[in-house]
């Protein structure tokens, strides 16, 4: 016992202090929020970033500038690669969540995101907010690192935010992945049976638009087409310091005004 109450000791404490303290370092190899610079693209016409992009995620606005589709985009940085011009780069900006759809597409005019408070959730699931995850045909990637927020090192669990096993215990649902046809009715059935008022959230390109599956004749194109979204988290899979802020920020535990949020 004296064993373990020493190496407890030497470990220290190990939680990160965001929001009330600075983020944690992110990798150089982070791809965050995508950045238009205004006019490159237009001299040149290229395309090759719409020919490159493999979820059609890019299209070209009035003035030939691209637009980049963050709810499609799986962040492979191929179109920022292969441009030219450099019109296009992936900023180190982790705050991604949105809303509402439209919000997720930027261009060179684009406005920095709202940040996406819920008034209600604010008010009924500041102290408590429970989330049924369901893995609607996902591949895994989007549930580890929503998985990892419940870790020593990120604790979400000391802002209220738990992962239950029944929706009838939950406020709202976090869904991954495409929805799949064998998902759909599950999906249905795990809304219905979670108690109003509910919220639903979705995580990563394939629950936003279908991702690298969209079109596909067995899946739904996202969880749009089977629920009401209220948050969409960008991200193939969003990094979970990306997810951790976009609850936080769903729930106003983060203030309108400062860095933070």
């Amino acid at each position: 016992m004296l064993e373990v109450l020493k190496a407890r000791i030497h470990q220290k404490y190990r939680t990160i202090a965001y929001p009330d303290g600075p983020a944690p370092e992110l990798s150089d190899r982070f791809a965050g929020k995508p950045l238009v610079r205004p006019g490159l693209c237009g001299r040149l016409q290229c395309a090759r970033c719409l020919e490159i992009c493999p979820t059609g995620a890019i299209e070209l606005g009035t003035d030939s500038d691209p637009l980049i589709d963050m709810g499609k985009c799986l962040f492979c940085r191929k179109c920022e690669q292969v441009c030219p011009s450099g019109a296009i780069q992936f900023s180190p900006e982790y705050r991604l969540c949105a809303a509402t759809r439209d919000e997720l597409i930027v261009g060179p005019d684009s406005k920095d995101l709202s940040p996406a408070f819920n008034a209600t959730a604010g008010r009924l699931f500041k102290r408590s907010f429970k989330l049924r995850q369901v893995c609607a045909g996902g591949c895994g990637a989007c549930e580890a690192d929503a998985n990892v927020l419940g870790t020593p090192a990120w604790d979400m669990e000391r802002f209220g935010i738990q992962f239950v096993a029944s929706p009838r215990h939950a406020d709202g649902l976090l869904i991954t992945g495409p929805v799949t046809e064998n998902m759909r009715l599950a999906l249905e059935k795990t809304y219905e049976a979670v108690p109003a008022p509910k919220v639903v959230i979705a995580v990563g390109a394939c629950a936003i638009s279908g991702g690298a599956y969209a079109d596909h004749p067995q899946q739904c194109n996202g969880a749009s087409a089977i629920v009401p979204v209220d948050l969409f988290v960008p991200g193939c899979p969003p990094h979970p310091l990306t997810l951790l802020n976009a609850l936080l920020r769903f729930i106003c535990r983060i203030p309108e005004s400062g860095n933070s949020g």
